[in-house]
């Protein structure tokens, strides 16, 4: 609970994936119109559309895994002697 409000849990990515299943549902209820209206598009969405969501959202996660990892590089600095950073900026 404590990282929930310290901002240091990310609730972004659990989103992301919500995201991702309405976004699968949407397809395929768009594409099953689609088909019953008598668009021969409606397959087309069908299959290509949750391909495109999950691209979609693995971009938007990517950005989330740069900053974990930039956030662990930080904490590995921090950790470091005082000296040894300050040797490597002179």
């Amino acid at each position: 609970m404590k990282g929930f409000l310290s901002f240091h849990a990310m609730l972004t990515p659990i989103i992301i994936q919500i995201i991702f299943w309405i976004g699968v549902a949407a397809c395929v209820i768009a594409g099953v119109v689609m088909i019953a209206v008598g668009k021969a598009q409606g397959l087309l969405i069908i299959l290509l559309g949750p391909i495109g969501v999950r691209v979609y959202c693995e971009i938007l996660i990517v950005f989330f895994r740069i900053n974990d990892t930039l956030m662990d590089i930080k904490h590995l600095l921090e950790r470091r002697p005082v000296e040894q950073r300050v040797s490597e900026i002179t």
